[in-house]
């Protein structure tokens, strides 16, 4: 028993060595491919981690502690009416406007707490792919079919890959709606609509903070003219939530002044002495965060508040180490491209670009399964597409990417893979790259 222990420290050790040893430093390519891993992962960390992921795991905690189980399973369980948690969950990404990794502390959070498997997954799809601000988006970049043909798409997508997740684990549902066919929720704590505000003023906090800029660059219209006050709604939402947490949750105002104070004078100073214009508002949004943290922490009068802030740590410490591995793999094998920059990965553009041209089976096929595996943040998916459509790729498989890749991302999968397990993963997963190949050979062959 020994002897095989050391013989795998050993084996490990050589490995390791050789990986070293044999480092393909003189290789342009692998060099490239490097610098696009760092890029990527300094360029998720400053424009993704602390204004869409950090927001997203707090929502979360609203759904984990605040958000009754009894809540979740009356809407979303396994017993619940098919019309109304279909509907509600393949429509919610018009409402979060979320990425593929930004969706993943809500999907767990409805899903440990009772939801079925199909409006989970459906849900977990939608979030990411039926975003208002990208379907405008498309339709204004892409053209009007592109941009029809996404939305219907993304909804019927989601419907119908929440159903066949739940037929294909039929027994599986039907135990679980036996488990909670006589569940009894205890009483809630407070009204559902006081519960409510606050979850969707947090999610209007995301909103505006993740807003982007008019894609047309028409600084005259009324669009720029709102985006160009978007920190001062967001500001505004803040104070929202301020009031709401004094209100609704009970802290005691003099915390919660005191956190304002804190946020306002940061923003004064970011702006002041940061010469950045992207790093200026982080500053704030982390005053913000550890603020909203330290008076829930310490929060005496409702044990409630305290776990709502350990919760969302919880969701941290279970997603960013998975998405951190999954960023750098992205970055490695598949480059990195945002903000007018395009860095290779080891895998060369030309053979996407190859790949993808046309409208055949393996174009399409090629192009759900590529960007399946690419990370996209939100809206970065249509400039992407655009630049692929310059180089000759097909309508068709153009569609099949627009459905895949949003939704799915390799950092996705892991996460996914730990909340459902690895064969309810890969199910899902091969639903979606099947259904968005056919999608795109349709609408190619229109």
């Amino acid at each position: 028993m020994e002897t095989k222990k050391e013989l795998k420290y050993l084996t490990g050790m050589v490995l390791i060595f050789g990986l070293i040893f044999f480092l393909p430093i003189g290789s342009e390519r692998f060099m490239t491919a490097i610098h696009a891993t760092l890029d990527l992962s300094k360029w998720y960390a400053q424009e993704h981690v602390i204004l869409c992921l950090l927001p997203a795991f707090f929502i979360a905690g609203v759904i984990a502690v605040f958000i009754s189980q009894g809540s979740v399973i009356r809407y979303f369980g396994a017993n619940a009416n098919k019309w109304l948690s279909y509907s509600v969950a393949s429509v919610s990404g018009a409402i979060l406007a979320v990425c593929s990794c930004t969706i993943l502390p809500l999907f767990t959070s409805i899903y440990k707490r009772g939801a079925g498997l199909g409006p989970a997954v459906a849900f977990l799809y939608s979030g990411p792919a039926i975003s208002i601000l990208s379907i405008i988006l498309t339709w204004s970049i892409l053209g009007t079919e592109m941009g029809i043909a996404r939305m219907v798409g993304a909804i019927l997508f989601s419907v119908v890959i929440g159903l066949l997740m739940a037929f294909i684990y039929r027994k599986e549902e039907k135990a679980k709606q036996e488990e909670q066919m006589n569940f009894e929720a205890p009483p809630a704590k407070r009204p559902m609509s006081q519960t409510m505000f606050h979850f969707f003023t947090l999610v209007l906090i995301l909103v505006a903070a993740n807003w982007g800029a008019p894609a047309s660059g028409d600084t005259s219209s009324g669009w720029f003219y709102l985006f160009s006050y978007k920190w001062y709604i967001t500001g505004l939402l803040g104070l929202l939530l301020a009031w709401s947490l004094i209100r609704i949750l009970k802290i005691k105002w003099q915390w919660v002044l005191l956190g304002v104070v804190a946020t306002t004078l940061s923003a004064i100073l970011a702006n002041h002495f940061i010469s950045n214009p992207k790093m200026v508002p982080m500053v704030p949004v982390i005053v913000a965060i550890a603020a909203l943290s330290l008076v829930t922490l310490f929060d005496r009068n409702d044990e409630e508040n305290r776990e709502w802030t350990l919760s969302a740590w919880g969701f941290a410490k279970q997603i960013m180490p998975l998405l951190a591995i999954g960023v750098v793999t992205a970055g490695f094998l598949l480059g990195s491209t945002h903000d007018n920059i395009a860095l290779p990965g080891v895998v060369p553009n030309e053979w996407i670009e190859w790949a993808v041209g046309g409208n055949s089976l393996f174009s399409n096929f090629f192009a759900s399964f590529t960007g399946a595996f690419m990370y996209f943040a939100t809206l970065t998916e249509v400039p992407i597409v655009q630049g692929l459509l310059a180089s000759g790729m097909g309508k068709g498989p153009a569609l099949a990417l627009l459905l895949a890749g949003p939704s799915l991302s390799l950092p996705n999968m892991l996460v996914i893979r730990g909340v459902m397990g690895t064969k309810k993963t890969l199910i899902y997963v091969t639903l979606v790259v099947i259904m968005a190949t056919i999608s795109g050979l349709v609408y190619g062959m229109l």
